[in-house]
């Protein structure tokens, strides 16, 4: 008799673990439902970034730069040749490697752009003049630097250099200013440091020279 009246109680306790697995169960799937379907808002990220954005004040800065160091390093070029100081021509050596790689840096960004890269020490093409770049020497400035020798080069090369940086420095601050494009902004500021600490380097050469 005892036998026989546990088999009911057995049967509604087994009822009822079924039923409380299948509530968990039905939760499990729920939670993981959720989760499934937040992922794809926590991993996308937007298709663009304000680093790939630029303007027309970007497009300036590339094209009027880029002769502006074409310039300096034509300058420099002439200081193997023209009895120069050993100091002066370290330095000449120092502007080369520095300007030849953002030269080509902002080479890149005017293709990348669709823009025209400009050719020689000039903006030919470009939509502005050489009074668009502030600090460039004139072919008269050139010849005469040319021309120049030993201690007369030194001190021409240097006194024309430093307006030269000047005027890179002023283009730089623009950018910085009106500038959209992040790389472009960065490369500005590393010519403002650069260059103002070399034009202090100057004219102490200028002055114990």
């Amino acid at each position: 008799m005892n036998t026989n009246r546990s088999l009911p109680h057995r049967a509604a306790l087994a009822a009822t673990a079924v039923a409380a697995g299948l509530v968990l169960a039905a939760c499990g799937s729920d939670n993981s439902a959720n989760t499934a379907g937040t992922t794809p808002a926590i991993t996308t990220a937007p298709a663009s970034t304000e680093a790939d954005r630029h303007n027309q004040a970007d497009v300036a800065f590339a094209q009027g730069m880029i002769p502006h160091h074409r310039q300096a390093i034509l300058m420099s070029d002439m200081v193997a040749t023209h009895g120069a100081s050993a100091d002066v021509k370290t330095l000449a050596e120092k502007i080369k490697k520095a300007q030849a790689p953002e030269i080509e840096t902002m080479s890149g960004w005017l293709k990348e752009w669709g823009e025209k890269v400009p050719t020689g020490t000039s903006m030919d093409g470009m939509g502005h003049g050489d009074s668009g770049m502030p600090g460039m020497m004139n072919d008269q400035d050139m010849n005469q630097l040319g021309n120049a020798k030993g201690n007369a080069f030194d001190t021409m090369f240097l006194t024309m250099m430093i307006e030269h940086h000047e005027g890179a420095i002023d283009m730089a601050k623009t950018e910085k200013q009106q500038g959209a494009y992040n790389p472009a902004k960065a490369l500005a500021d590393d010519i403002i440091t650069s260059q103002t600490a070399e034009i202090a380097q100057m004219r102490t050469m200028l002055k114990t020279g």
